[in-house]
């Protein structure tokens, strides 16, 4: 399988190429007033405007620093049987990798706030955070198609 390499600060992740649809150098977005504090604005690809999510803002709550390998990777998601774009800003977006399907192993735990964190990839002595990008969108609930985000802690058994 073929994987995308990049960094969320010091961090390592790997995500799945099968939904890269583009990487894209950074661009100006248009800004969204009152939006959460992961969504950096929405741009216009190719006459489809996009809404783009800083992932070291979402994960780390710090912004992506810019840096010149600091990329969007657009990615396809669907809802409601409806494919839809999605900008994913990321740090030092370096390699595809190839990795064999066996390579990601169970961390062994899951977060409720953050269930898009897969498990682990091992490289040499490193450990790389494997992003499941079918959960990720369940996170975001100002999408297209949204429904009530499973990712905001709170468990509506217990309240």
């Amino acid at each position: 399988m073929l994987a995308l390499l990049f960094h969320i600060g010091e961090t390592k992740y790997i995500i799945k190429c099968d939904r890269i649809r583009e990487i894209a150098p950074m661009v100006a977005l248009k800004e969204v007033p009152h939006s959460p504090a992961y969504f950096s604005g929405y741009f216009n690809y190719r006459g489809t405007i996009v809404p783009v999510i800083d992932l070291c803002r979402l994960i780390q709550n710090i912004p992506c620093r810019k840096r010149l390998s600091t990329r969007i990777i657009l990615v396809e998601y669907r809802r409601k049987e409806t494919s839809h774009i999605l900008g994913l800003i990321a740090e030092r977006v370096a390699e595809a990798v190839k990795k064999p399907d066996d390579a990601f192993i169970s961390a062994g735990i899951r977060s409720r706030k953050a269930p898009y964190l897969g498990g682990i990839v091992m490289e040499e002595d490193e450990m790389i955070q494997y992003l499941e990008l079918d959960r990720l969108p369940d996170c975001i609930d100002f999408l297209p198609d949204s429904e009530t985000t499973a990712c905001d802690g709170d468990d509506p058994e217990t309240d």
